[in-house]
């Protein structure tokens, strides 16, 4: 059952979201390179997850022109820092390239990177079972390779993160524990000490709210308190759309919720979506207080898929389309940048490998824009204010989903399932 929209709302809804302050070009800050203290926490500097792949084949490389291609277009958007991560595949190294290019064309133009280095466990991906207490020997490589590129790219490199959701226990097939994390951000410090690395670099891991102790106790121990004092910051992953299936507490139409119109339904359950996401990120910086340590804290992903046909879509807990995409995008943007919270937003465009098997899985469906070029309702506005003219993805000119018809898209949205409970958040 489609659920009855109230359009008109929507559409000032849609056409009210502001983003003049996120593309505002700060001139005076072209003048010089920026430190990364200066990047992470700087609403003009805004951050997002960055992966080029456009074919369902992940050993089909974006070219060097394909990244520019998209560098220009975040650039448009206010983007200044990238992160991507698995240095080992050639994506990485093009993607300093073309950056340096488009630097050479246009002293002007910036754009940071948080790259990360890709960790495993023992007989991760293998037959073997997984020995979750000894590091895959491929790690080294990894961190070689990033520390490589760093010092070639001192202007563009302003963070390595030391694994990629390494940490948390659900990762079955690859975590590693807390000390092996350790062992490599205490390496890339010393290299920093040693005047090997740019001492403005700054060293994390990018991980799971509850693998940074905001979590289940089970997380916590000595290791990670080690860890925490450590980086220079905490990269911590925050997504309340898988919870919508796993842990939905805060999630459907709410008793008090029950005469609000449609829209208010839907706006409702995505407000809280966003206080579930604040919570973890207290939760984490309350854990990193109680252990005596002060260190920044910033998002490294979150996201919301705009399509799902899996736990998420319409025969799951309905949370995924283009609409809810677009109101968890400007909620979560509105609460980091008042707060001086950096947010790597998963992600700017949409990857079909990830669920190579599934074209509907909602793992190929977390970004801002289409394989093709075309932006989704969460970026419709800057469409309007012509940000993207001249630009393309592909070869096409970027285009609204949907022609742009927001009544269109309404007829996909699904209102979430109710619940006869008082409201949790």
């Amino acid at each position: 059952m489609k659920p009855r929209i109230f359009i008109l709302a929507l559409t000032i809804f849609c056409f009210s979201c502001d983003h003049s302050q996120e593309v505002k070009v700060n001139s005076e800050s072209q003048k010089k390179e920026m430190k990364v203290k200066d990047i992470l926490g700087n609403a003009m500097y805004l951050a997002m997850s960055y992966g080029g792949y456009r074919h369902v084949d992940h050993d089909i490389e974006p070219t060097i022109d394909e990244l520019k291609e998209d560098m220009k277009l975040l650039s448009a958007m206010g983007i200044k820092i990238i992160r991507t991560y698995k240095v080992h595949f050639p994506q990485a190294s093009n993607l300093l390239k073309a950056i340096s290019a488009l630097k050479k064309e246009d002293p002007g133009f910036e754009m940071y990177v948080m790259l990360g280095a890709w960790i495993d466990c023992k007989n991760a991906w293998t037959d073997h079972q997984p020995d979750h207490y000894q590091e895959s020997e491929a790690n080294e490589a990894q961190i070689n390779e990033a520390v490589r590129l760093a010092i070639q790219y001192s202007d563009i490199v302003k963070v390595i993160a030391v694994g990629n959701e390494a940490m948390v226990k659900w990762a079955e097939t690859y975590y590693v524990q807390p000390g092996v994390i350790l062992k490599w951000v205490n390496y890339l410090q010393d290299l920093k000490k040693n005047e090997k690395l740019d001492k403005d670099l700054w060293i994390t891991s990018s991980d799971n709210f509850a693998s940074w102790g905001g979590g289940d106790s089970l997380y916590h121990c000595e290791e990670l308190n080690k860890l925490i004092n450590a980086v220079d910051y905490v990269s911590l992953h925050t997504y309340p759309m898988h919870d919508t299936h796993y842990n939905p507490s805060f999630w459907g139409v709410f008793e008090n919720d029950k005469d609000l119109s449609d829209k208010e339904k839907i706006d409702s359950a995505m407000q809280r979506t966003v206080k579930y996401a604040q919570q973890q990120f207290n939760s984490t910086s309350e854990y990193i207080k109680g252990i005596d340590v002060n260190k920044p804290i910033h998002i490294g992903e979150s996201g919301w898929a705009s399509s799902s046909d899996g736990f998420y879509g319409p025969d799951g807990s309905k949370a995924c389309d283009e609409y809810k995409e677009a109101v968890y995008y400007k909620l979560m943007r509105n609460w980091t940048n008042e707060k001086g919270i950096s947010c790597f937003y998963f992600e700017a465009f949409d990857e079909k490998w990830k669920d190579a098997k599934n074209p509907e899985g909602s793992e190929n469906h977390f970004g801002l824009f289409t394989i093709d070029g075309k932006a989704k309702c969460a970026i419709w506005d800057l469409v309007d204010q012509g940000v993207f003219s001249g630009l393309t993805r592909g070869g096409n000119p970027i285009q609204k989903t949907y022609n742009g018809n927001l009544e269109e898209l309404m007829n996909t949205v699904k209102m979430p399932p109710e619940k006869n409970l008082e409201m949790a958040y």
